[in-house]
């Protein structure tokens, strides 16, 4: 393998990495109103960032806490967060993408229990993320 595409394929590996901390880097200083979450939620590969701090570099990524919700091509701070009907909550979120614009993006979402120890957020225009489960 010649150097530059080791190159090339060594910055796609670590990109999602990267992403993420970006983006921790970038949304730490906003303010926010937090999810009356214990724990985080995900799946596979979101729960395992949560465990270790570590992205797995799976484009399949999604994590929930009281805080944020991370993705393989996201990172979503809640902003402002009113209490629903039955355990749901409706929620502002600022969203940096990945390569998008550093302002973000708002987002109007209903994070509701879908089970026991599962959330799915719900966006307005019909986007569902989930069911992500309480990791452990």
């Amino acid at each position: 393998m010649k150097s530059s595409e080791y190159s090339k394929w060594a910055f796609a590996l670590l990109r999602p990495c990267f992403v993420v901390l970006l983006l921790n880097v970038f949304c730490s200083t906003a303010s926010s109103d937090p999810l009356p979450l214990k724990g985080s939620y995900g799946n596979k590969d979101g729960c395992a960032y949560a465990k270790t701090g570590e992205s797995t570099g799976s484009d399949d990524f999604f994590l929930l806490t009281s805080e944020t919700v991370t993705t393989a091509a996201s990172y979503c701070e809640f902003q402002k967060v009113l209490k629903s009907a039955k355990g749901s909550f409706r929620a502002t979120m600022a969203c940096q993408e990945e390569g998008g614009d550093e302002a973000g993006t708002s987002f109007e979402i209903d994070v509701t229990p879908s089970g026991k120890d599962t959330y799915t957020l719900k966006f307005d225009d019909g986007t569902v993320w989930g069911p992500l489960k309480l990791c452990k």
